[in-house]
């Protein structure tokens, strides 16, 4: 009984849901389920005969009672009691087989969703991820595709069973002693209502404890992080942090005393009551008994009956509930699949013609897209999602870089240089125009063929926390080592990996946090080599390094832009003075083209800008131009 009574707080625990169901979220569960419904069938099969079974055994148990009151003999006995032993080796023979079913079906339904949830936040455009919480992401693919999971692994057959058992049982007691069973059922309340009281109350504490949880996650997670670290040890007073994390995880365990005492007081109550319940049905029973009108093996029967009663009850009593649960998980994922792509592939997709290709911009204009049609509230941990978008950043763009050219990007930080680098290669649509790659507008062209023809650096030089090896490999996964070492020489970083310990085995680190700014970089620029793309992209490849490194990452860029289409976006003037052709980019438009020397004799805003550089300081940077 003392387990009937946790099970009853459990249910009452989760009874907060009552919104209505969702027939079309059913509709939706029903498909993700279809590859599952043999397997589903024989699930609950088992389910409903292992409850039959459960049934069984007390009924049985009451008869070998009148067998010896009876005096049948052993044989009588001896039957009955193998009887019971082949029920329970039975009863657990499906219990394994259900299992089975059971973990088959959680975890492959756990497989579908997850699979179907990651590659769909993949095809997502990149301003999905600049307003998502990573966290939040990362909870979808595993808390809420475990929820939704249990809806079939523990709701639905719980359901089943709960129900099978409650009307055989409630069946069979009617049919031993319809007086003791309605006595018994009287009881019920003291059950239920108790247990949905403190069901609440322990609800709400677990609810503020995961509170607590997810700020100390959060903490953990930004302060553990490498950037995170630097910035708490520079500025973040660790002995404030430490505090601030002490007195979260002290508050959980305050929560946690008083959760463990409250469950505890209400098992030992209901415990108590179940004893009653158990002292009435012995007490009424062997009245009856004695009096003639019950057997002693009733009595039995009705007192095993009586334990498999309360629990099915209470569990069903909660069922709408637990199915809610179930579904709200569901809907989360669902929720997440419910967000379009704004970048997909067409179906007529074709590939970029062979040979160089050139890079045009026809009359480009674009604007980057509202919150709502690339975000969930629910991701950003907002209320609302901000309304704001639509404003136009870029406006009637229009440049042609031939094939082999350098085409500069150059002008004031928030000009629109960057935005038009990402609509090279669809990380965003243009609303207006077209952007073409090899005389192909790029919504024409599949991802592979872009992403095969095209490279680009950034200025952050992002590497994963893998090796160096998987690190370069994910431009081109069939590589050999020989195509590994050729381009890390081509970086100029065969030296410096193979005097490492582990060559290319080294793990780099978090964001590449292991390497220097310029090796990182050089990494990134040895694995766009390895990609042997026909057009290259530059966004601000030596922004953040020094002197030293710069040198020697733009003598890797060399080699990257050696007879290749570039476009380069540049802050500092003096790396692009070479480029065929200059563009000053300056609130979304063209204000100015030319070379450098055609611009400084313009005398325009390229030449204001030029004077405030190097007015302010002397520089040695050395123009960014093909090595022969």
């Amino acid at each position: 009984m003392e387990v009937t009574a946790w099970m009853s707080l459990h249910h009452a625990m989760n009874a907060q849901d009552r919104r209505p169901l969702s027939r079309a979220t059913l509709r939706r569960i029903g498909r993700f389920a279809r590859p599952h419904r043999r397997m589903l069938a024989a699930f609950l099969v088992f389910s409903v005969l292992m409850a039959v079974l459960a049934v069984a055994t007390p009924v049985l148990a009451g008869r070998v009672v009148d067998a010896i009151v009876d005096g049948s003999g052993t044989g009588t006995v001896v039957w009955l009691a193998v009887v019971i032993a082949v029920l329970a080796l039975a009863e657990g023979a499906l219990g394994l087989a259900n299992r089975w079913l059971s973990s088959r079906l959680g975890e492959g339904l756990i497989l579908q969703l997850r699979t179907t949830v990651f590659d769909h936040v993949q095809r997502m455009p990149v301003a999905f991820f600049t307003r998502t919480r990573t966290g939040a992401l990362v909870s979808r693919l595993n808390n809420d595709v475990i929820g939704a999971q249990r809806a079939f692994s523990d709701t639905l057959s719980g359901v089943v069973s709960n129900l099978v058992t409650l009307l055989l049982t409630f069946a069979v007691m009617v049919g031993i002693s319809w007086q003791i069973t309605l006595l018994a059922l009287v009881l019920l309340p003291v059950f239920v209502l108790p247990a949905r009281r403190m069901g609440r109350k322990l609800a709400r504490l677990q609810r503020e404890a995961a509170a607590h949880d997810a700020a100390m996650s959060t903490q953990m997670t930004e302060r553990f992080s490498a950037p995170g670290a630097t910035l708490v040890k520079l500025f973040g007073r660790p002995a404030r942090e430490s505090a601030e994390f002490a007195a979260r995880a002290g508050r959980v365990r305050d929560i946690g005393v008083r959760a463990a005492m409250v469950q505890h007081v209400f098992v030992t109550a209901l415990t108590v009551v179940s004893a009653l319940a158990l002292a009435l049905v012995y007490g009424l029973g062997g009245f009856f008994s004695l009096r003639g009108q019950l057997d002693a093996g009733a009595v039995v029967s009705l007192a095993l009956l009586l334990t498999r009663l309360y629990a099915p009850l209470t569990a069903l009593a909660s069922a709408r509930v637990e199915v809610m649960s179930a579904l709200v998980s569901f809907e989360r994922v669902f929720e997440v699949l419910d967000l379009e792509p704004l970048v997909a592939e067409r179906e007529t997709a074709g590939t970029v013609p062979d040979g160089p290709a050139a890079v045009e911009f026809d009359a480009v204009s674009f604007a980057y897209p509202s919150a709502d049609k690339v975000s969930l509230a629910s991701l950003e941990e907002v209320a609302s999602l901000d309304t704001r978008g639509g404003v136009q950043v870029l406006h009637e763009v229009s440049f042609r870089a031939e094939p082999g050219q350098m085409v500069a990007l150059v002008g004031s930080s928030g000009a629109g240089k960057s935005t038009i680098a990402q609509l090279l290669p669809r990380l965003y649509d243009a609303d207006e125009g077209a952007v073409r790659l090899g005389g192909v507008d790029v919504r024409d062209l599949t991802f592979e063929s872009i992403r095969e023809t095209l490279g680009m650096v950034t200025q952050d030089g992002h590497l994963f926390h893998e090796s160096i090896r998987e690190n370069l490999l994910l431009a081109r996964p069939e590589a050999t080592e020989d195509d590994l070492w050729d381009v890390l020489r081509r970086a100029r970083l065969d030296t410096l990996i193979a005097s490492l310990p582990d060559g290319l085995e080294t793990i780099v680190g978090e964001r590449g946090y292991r390497l220097s700014g310029g090796e990182r970089q050089r990494l990134t620029i040895a694995r766009l080599l390895l990609n042997r793309p026909r057009v290259v992209i530059l966004d601000e490849a030596t922004a953040h390094l020094d002197s030293t490194s710069e040198a020697a990452v733009q003598e890797a860029l060399g080699e990257a832009l050696e007879g290749r289409t570039a476009v380069v976006i540049a802050h500092r003037l003096s790396t692009v003075r070479a480029a065929d052709l200059i563009l000053v980019i300056e609130a979304g438009r063209i204000v100015e083209r030319g070379t450098h020397d055609d611009l400084l004799a313009l005398n325009g805003r390229y030449a204001e800008l030029h004077r405030t550089q190097f007015d302010q300081r002397p520089t040695s940077e050395t123009p960014l131009e093909p090595v022969g």
